[in-house]
């Protein structure tokens, strides 16, 4: 009786631990919900595989050049996990400038066309600006599509999938930037203006990537009936997550936007913080897991 007794609650108390252990074992580790933005740079890098989401470059470090990585670098984004539900997981940034103090010395800048601020005839104008803007979008969904369109499956981007991508536009003082007063901000402002419209006008959705200080500086304050306004942000400029995550309550580059997304720099490579939980624009996709 004693030894079969003992055998029972041995046996009972190996069932107990084994009760307690289940729950604990079955529990996996919350799926990454870090984002990556990447370009030209990581070309020859292997890239992380942990992405919820990425942000690819689609120019090779100035507004007229293209990413010889693009398709590569979409594919690897296009596999993103999709666990950060309020970001798509393949987003495009495109680099911006506006060379119109120097434009004698580069051959893109416009000499013609019929814009919101009047008709560009080739000089340093807020017409010419915008429209410099327009010739670069247009530049650029070309790149997309010539160099994404025929990649396989669902990664392929076809004139179709231009509706709801997400789209960035890169300002940074490093780029070449009309410098001379409110005049120059106003036409800095104009070429932005342009990409965003016409981005816009193919069914893309812009937001805008700086900092407080060389926003500031490139662009200074945007008004209300300009195309800029309610846009989101992507805020750079953080050095650890932390950091982003306070960056989060920053204020946005425009009034009317949110911070949606802040950068961050850990192992020499761009991570990136979704600030919101939710998508902004119900056509934003693809968003969420891979099916």
């Amino acid at each position: 009786m004693r030894s079969t007794r003992r055998a029972a609650l041995t046996l009972a108390g190996a069932l107990g631990v084994l009760a307690v252990a289940s729950p604990a074992a079955a529990e996996q580790p919350a799926p990454s919900t870090v984002g990556y933005d990447v370009s030209y740079p990581q070309c020859d890098t292997e890239l992380p595989d942990d992405a919820a989401y990425a942000v690819i470059g689609v120019n090779g470090g100035i507004a007229t050049t293209e990413n010889p990585c693009l398709a590569e670098q979409w594919e690897w984004a296009h596999d993103s996990s999709g666990a950060e539900p309020a970001q798509p997981r393949a987003q495009l940034y495109v680099n911006t400038a506006n060379p119109g103090e120097v434009r004698q010395q580069v051959s893109t800048w416009p000499r013609s066309g019929a814009t919101r601020y009047g008709v560009c005839d080739g000089d340093n104008s807020a017409a010419c600006s915008y429209e410099y803007g327009v010739d670069r979008a247009e530049d650029d969904v070309e790149m997309v599509l010539d160099t994404l369109g025929d990649l396989p499956g669902d990664a392929a981007v076809t004139e179709d999938d231009l509706e709801g991508l997400r789209w960035w536009l890169d300002v940074e003082t490093m780029n070449t930037w009309q410098t001379d007063g409110a005049a120059a901000q106003r036409n800095n402002r104009a070429t932005l203006e342009g990409m965003t419209d016409h981005l816009e006008s193919v069914g893309g959705r812009v937001g805008l990537y700086s900092t407080g200080y060389q926003w500031g500086e490139i662009v200074g304050d945007v008004p209300a009936w300009s195309s800029l306004h309610g846009l989101d942000s992507w805020l750079a400029g953080a050095r650890s997550l932390p950091g982003a995550i306070a960056n989060c309550a920053d204020a946005p580059l425009v009034d009317g936007g949110r911070v949606v997304l802040t950068q961050y720099v850990e192992d020499d490579l761009d991570h990136n913080h979704s600030c919101v939980e939710s998508v902004r624009w119900p056509g934003s996709a693809p968003s969420g897991p891979r099916g």
